[in-house]
């Protein structure tokens, strides 16, 4: 069973220069994070269940069992902020928000708002559905993001006294638990890291054992006929599983948890489960935007190629845990399939979910719309817009991985970055327009000579591509694993170029999914393109392609903060296509990924 020793160069280690991601990053700084800020505060009660649950306060809990991770999530996004660009105002309200955290702490260790004011009577540890294991898990991760970020421990402490209360009350000999919605495992493996304690892994290990047996106890998921063990990936034990079921952003966290679990402990009976978990998932359940959930019953999974366009569901969630997974499975493989769907969610699937101006969200992500679905600035359930906050500044950690042996450059992202392997200090530094042009320079800084292998990704949308070193054509160069592998003496200076084809493509989907029978979907690179009724009045019934359809793609600088476009050219008329990751940000407009096509 393949396994390597692959790390990713973490974000706060690349330094992002001026492009399409440099500016992604500065309106999560000038609108997403303070857009969080408000509706935790202002907006809703997030923060002020904290101060009542700390007697600091008065008024009942406000909100959902499981509203306290909001704030752990929007945490974790301003330590990321933080982290490349200090900005002691943001801190002092981070510290701000910690301050009343830590007030509400138990003195057992024990954190969850909506049991500490005892609402409706429910006792604690006794509903694996209520989310009391998921909250702690949003906080381990804030946490550690926080520590790491300012140097500040005090929201970590808690952290740790809030896990082992837990430790506490389940675990071998004690209570058996299977955590309802999934997320905990992988905080675990993480905490672990930080502090050096086995005990954590041993107990994100415990967890996923937990599964399958019959353990599992909830009113709003076991106890739901038409959902049962499954919604919550507990129908079988995580060994034997095949195939995706339930609740699309619970299995994400999961398989999360599976992969972290199994690069500790070399788990081959995981390593399996996660390979028929990814070809059930991509191969047969993921949508051509990296969306994944068919069904708003579920918020997950039916059957294999049911993807329907209109009432897809796609939670931005899940798209950021596609990303997750598939980075993880990337380091476990070294297969550049995996970084393939990071990039897919990257362009398409995770970056629709949040408006150009940052300052609204996307729940559900069709690829139809009737032109009544919108972006909303929060949601009641506002696990979207924090998710976006903590996975948007985390960009740059999915760029690069290194092990003794060389550097896998994943993502194509203009950037600079520092590693060691071999005996060298190595700096890496790549330049580009991506998306929008395949020409990608990167130039090597070196305090000394070294031989290792330079990973590059080759996309799997990528159909002819050209390699230079130093200037001179490099020729036949070594595929293995959708990367072309360079192993070579490298020197101080040394220059690659690589330029990827990037010609518009007509996409069919597989021929099980009859949602798109007699429709293709266009896309350029990495990005799937979408037409708008607003840049298509006359044709966006009417366009019909065929084998004869021509395709322009044309860079509009003043269009939705600058996109390159495509304009199809049918018998009805022109066609405009603009980036998926764009729609809904002008006037209510219908919108459609798949167009009908004609032999």
């Amino acid at each position: 069973m393949s396994k390597n020793d692959l790390k990713n160069v973490s974000f706060e280690k690349v330094q992002l220069s001026e492009g399409f991601w440099k500016e992604k990053l500065k309106i999560h700084k000038q609108a997403v994070i303070p857009t969080c800020i408000a509706n935790c505060e202002t907006n809703t009660e997030r923060i002020n269940n904290f101060k009542r649950a700390a007697g600091k306060m008065e008024g009942d809990f406000q909100g959902i069992y499981y509203d306290d991770s909001d704030v752990y999530k929007a945490l974790e996004g301003i330590a990321y902020s933080l982290a490349v660009q200090p900005d002691p105002e943001l801190e002092q309200k981070a510290d701000e928000w910690i301050d009343a955290i830590a007030a509400a702490q138990q003195e057992d260790g024990y954190l969850v708002c909506y049991f500490i004011m005892g609402v409706n009577g429910e006792p604690r540890w006794t509903d694996m559905e209520r989310h009391e294991d998921y909250c702690l898990g949003h906080m381990i991760e804030g946490a550690i993001a926080y520590k790491h970020a300012t140097g500040k421990d005090k929201f970590l402490q808690v952290a740790i006294r809030f896990a082992d209360h837990f430790a506490d009350v389940v675990g071998e000999g004690k209570k058996h638990w299977v955590t309802g919605h999934e997320e905990l495992e992988l905080a675990l493996v993480k905490l672990y890291h930080e502090t050096g304690n086995e005990k954590y892994l041993h107990l994100a290990s415990w967890l996923l054992e937990e599964r399958g047996h019959g353990y599992g106890v909830g009113n709003g998921i076991w106890g739901k006929a038409d959902w049962g063990p499954k919604y919550a990936q507990d129908d079988k034990p995580v060994s034997e599983m095949t195939d995706i079921a339930g609740h699309a952003v619970r299995a994400m966290y999961l398989y999360c948890g599976l992969c972290d679990v199994a690069k500790e402990t070399g788990n081959d009976s995981y390593l399996n489960s996660l390979n028929r978990l990814w070809d059930s998932t991509v191969l047969r359940n993921m949508y051509i935007t990296g969306g994944i959930g068919s069904s708003r019953d579920n918020e997950g999974f039916t059957a294999d190629y049911d993807l329907p366009n209109d009432t897809a569901y796609c939670e931005t969630c899940a798209a950021v845990g596609m990303a997750l997974w598939n980075n993880r499975m990337n380091l476990l493989h070294g297969d550049g399939k995996y970084a393939d769907v990071v990039e897919k969610e990257l362009y398409n699937g995770a970056l629709s979910g949040v408006s150009l101006d940052g300052k609204k969200f996307f729940y559900v992500n069709p690829l139809f719309s009737d032109g009544t679905h919108h972006r909303q600035e929060w949601y009641g359930t506002a696990c979207c817009p924090t998710q976006l906050s903590r996975f948007l500044p985390s960009v740059g950690g999915y760029l690069y991985a290194y092990d003794n042996t060389g550097i896998w450059v994943n993502q194509y992202i203009s950037s600079t970055a520092k590693l060691h392997v071999d005996t060298a200090d190595v700096e890496i530094t790549q330049n580009g327009n991506f998306p929008w042009e395949g020409k990608v320079e990167l130039s090597l800084r070196l305090t000394q000579e070294a031989f290792f292998e330079l990973n590059l990704r080759l996309p799997g949308w990528c159909k002819e591509y050209r390699l230079s070193l130093n200037g001179r054509e490099y020729l036949a160069p070594y595929e293995e694993k959708g990367y072309l592998k360079l192993y070579r003496e490298w020197s101080d200076g040394d220059r690659v170029v690589l330029e990827l084809s990037m010609p518009v493509e007509i996409v069919r989907a597989h021929p099980k999914v009859k949602n798109d029978e007699g429709m293709v979907a266009v896309t350029r690179g990495p990005l799937v393109y979408c037409a708008e009724e607003i840049d298509n009045q006359e044709t966006f019934d009417t366009a019909v392609f065929t084998p004869d359809t021509t395709f322009t793609p044309k860079w509009e600088g003043d269009l939705l903060n600058g996109v390159m476009t495509v304009t199809a050219h049918t018998k009805a008329g022109e066609l405009k296509l603009i980036p998926y990751y764009a729609w809904d940000n002008r006037e209510a407009s219908r919108m459609k990924v798949w167009i009908p096509f004609e032999e």
